[in-house]
């Protein structure tokens, strides 16, 4: 198995260090890292270059802004210099110490595609306890009426839906050219998270939650736009800030 890890970037120059370090902190070092700086214009790229990450690392540019964009040319990548096995996760997360060994055991259990599971991040500012709470008990309650979503129930689709966060996910490379990989859009047009799942949902049946595959992502969006807002923009971008990317 060749695994390769990919990071899609946009102006994260002053908070992509800690994912850098999560990465280079994994128990299982057995993986090269692909950062895709999206079009940054803050220094991204050397920032990440002057990291000093102890692994197989490399930059790539994308500059079609978009995360879709950004992860597709990423696992694309990876894949032509011989990935075998992807995992992604988003430069604003904190992938756990076992995370690359977790999604390797997944991989070896047979599951083709893996969705982690996801919670919000404890170190970047105050966050009240029952604000956590809330977003883990909406995020849950996300992945359960992801089921009954229409757009997620069509007879093409081979199993069940499972919702799969972009930030924590691994896949088999030739399952992602064979599902068409990411749309390349931007985050504002598509979840290309949940696109990529159910394109896998009319390959395969070979794909699952793996709670033990763990990654704290960033709740800077809530501190941003209050909770009701954020879980609007997460539940198909009800709510539409005019900028989304919030730093």
């Amino acid at each position: 198995m060749r695994l390769w890890v990919v990071v899609p970037a946009y102006n994260e120059a002053a908070g992509i260090t800690p994912t850098l370090r999560a990465l280079a902190a994994q128990t299982d070092t057995d993986f090269s890292l692909v950062v895709v700086d999206n079009a940054s214009t803050d220094g991204t790229a050397d920032v990440v270059r002057g990291f000093g990450f102890p692994g197989d690392l490399h930059v790539v540019r994308e500059p079609r802004k978009g995360t879709g964009a950004a992860a597709d040319t990423g696992m694309r990548y990876a894949i032509a210099h011989g990935a075998t096995h992807l995992a992604r996760t988003d430069a604003d997360c904190l992938p756990a110490p076992d995370w690359t060994a977790r999604v390797r055991a997944a991989f070896d259990a047979g599951l083709l595609l893996v969705a982690g599971r996801l919670r919000p991040r404890t170190d970047e500012f105050p966050l009240a306890r029952w604000r956590r709470a809330v977003l883990v008990g909406a995020t849950e309650a996300a992945a359960f009426f992801g089921t009954l979503r229409p757009g997620n129930r069509d007879p093409r689709y081979l199993g069940p839906y499972v919702m799969t966060p972009g930030c924590n996910m691994a896949v088999e490379a030739d399952l992602y050219q064979r599902a068409g990989g990411f749309p390349r859009t931007a985050i504002e047009d598509v979840h290309e998270d949940r696109a990529l799942v159910n394109s896998v949902r009319t390959l395969t049946t070979a794909y699952g939650l793996r709670r033990d595959v763990r990654v704290a992502g960033s709740a800077r969006r809530v501190r941003a736009w209050g909770l009701r807002r954020t879980l609007g923009w997460y539940a198909d971008h009800r709510y539409r800030p005019e900028v989304v990317d919030i730093r």
